[in-house]
């Protein structure tokens, strides 16, 4: 019986365990840290081998194939270890496409994917769609392909689950950005990244669907990088196309969408609902049911999620920005005067494109981390005000302090969460109960 072994043990590999078991395959799970107790007992319960606090090399190399976790960098021993000897080496994405006949929307890009992605869904499941919902988002793609009970699935996909895709060609593959982000993943060159990104059109043909932003400049710049013979649908403020964004409104053929009457705001999310709405509608979604479920969107959490009102200030919880692309976004979304709250771990931001806003609209920068300094270097000499602390009780109350009637506090931090929580959302779930405590009593 050929083996398989599983690298990491969170929701992606305790799928495609299972799916692997499925198939046939003799599975071993390693994972270097510890596993979460529901994992281990799924395990347990499928009589899947699995070890924690370390990787029995000459064990693993002896599998077929193996499957890794996006969160391990190729840079590791055991990758190169694994690269040398040949083995094929893949994500839970592409070993999952394998085996299921449902069409696949994916969705990629820098900024934006899971709101895109959650918007894909809620337009297929309206249309009384069997939707799967996985990739970075929901559970594992692998397990649900294993119980085999969907239509369609919407994947949202990172830059580091395309980088173990080989064959895996979606039927609508969505690109929605790019700008530098996870740098320290790609030797901190950007070209790198830019081709991680445009591996969800390796393999797309005539009956492929490629939906993405034409006003993106490096997408636009790297278009010969789609083959020719896809259909392109595209999304822009600037020319006519599929998706034609103005100031009052998106434009489709034969549709049209109010951004008044849209549930989500901001040039960023005119974009994504744009894109959203052509995906679904190349599944097979007519306009006039994509924009009658449209009013009954909720986004997820951590997006410019407001999270309370004090004195007429409001306050937004947008921890997911956690680079400097998203942050351009945020500021874009607010006419108000703001207080920002910045900072984390930096990732080789470069943070000159927000500059102009910042002077428009910042009239108090807070830095929130154990190192603040190149934010303070960078924007101390052009904001009015500046407290750098790593206390989010400090923060809230400098914020307060700052605030008038009017004013918007958003937390909008450029930066990965690691040094002080435990990721986006656990700083953004602080800061709301924070704000809560604070504003509330």
């Amino acid at each position: 019986m050929a083996l398989i072994s599983i690298l990491g043990g969170g929701e992606s590999g305790v799928g495609a365990a299972l799916l692997a078991k499925s198939k046939g395959f003799a599975v071993f799970l390693s994972d270097a840290g510890a596993l979460k107790e529901n994992y281990q007992q799924t395990l347990l319960d499928n009589e899947i081998e699995f070890e924690t606090g370390g990787h029995s090399l000459e064990r693993i190399l002896g599998s077929q194939e193996i499957i890794i976790s996006p969160g391990i960098p190729e840079k590791t021993d055991i990758v190169k270890a694994i690269k040398a000897k040949g083995i094929s080496l893949v994500s839970e994405i592409e070993f999952a496409a394998r085996y299921t006949k449902a069409k696949i929307v994916a969705i990629t890009g820098s900024n934006g994917k899971t709101t895109t992605t959650l918007l894909t869904y809620h337009f297929l499941q309206s249309a009384g769609l069997k939707v799967g919902l996985a990739g970075n988002i929901g559970q594992s793609f692998a397990k649900q392909v294993m119980e085999d009970q969907h239509d369609v699935y919407v994947l949202e996909i990172s830059s580091f689950q395309l980088d173990r895709c080989f064959q895996f060609k979606p039927d609508v593959a969505v690109l929605l950005n790019i700008t530098p982000d996870h740098l320290d993943r790609y030797e901190y060159k950007f070209e790198n990244y830019i081709a991680s990104k445009f591996r969800i059109f390796q393999n797309a043909d005539a009956k492929t669907s490629c939906v993405f932003w034409a006003d993106d400049e490096v997408i636009q710049s790297n278009l010969a990088k789609i083959p020719a013979s896809t259909t392109f649908k595209t999304v822009s403020f600037q020319q006519k196309a599929h998706a034609y964004i103005t100031a009052e409104k998106i434009q489709f053929d034969g549709a049209e969408l109010l951004l008044a009457d849209a549930p989500l705001k901001g040039p960023h999310n005119a974009i994504n609902m744009a894109v959203a709405m052509l995906a679904a509608h190349e599944v097979g979604v007519s306009f006039s049911q994509i924009l009658q479920s449209l009013p009954l969107f909720e986004n997820a959490p951590h997006r410019l999620e407001p999270c309370g009102v004090w004195n007429g200030v409001e306050f937004i919880n947008d921890s997911k920005a956690t680079n400097v692309d998203a942050v351009f976004y945020a500021l874009n979304s607010y006419k108000q005067p703001l207080i920002l709250m910045m900072g984390g771990v930096d990732k080789g931001n470069e943070y000159e494109v927000l500059d102009p806003l910042v002077k428009e609209k910042v009239k108090g920068l807070i830095c929130l981390g154990t190192d603040n300094t190149k934010l303070e270097q960078h924007f101390g000499p052009i904001v009015p005000q500046l407290f750098a602390t790593d206390s989010l009780e400090d923060a809230v109350l400098k914020a307060k302090e700052w605030t008038v009637d009017g004013d918007v506090v958003l937390l909008s931090p450029a930066c990965a969460s690691f040094d002080l929580f435990k990721n986006y959302e656990d700083r953004g779930d602080q800061f709301k109960n924070t704000v809560k405590r604070l504003i509330h009593g």
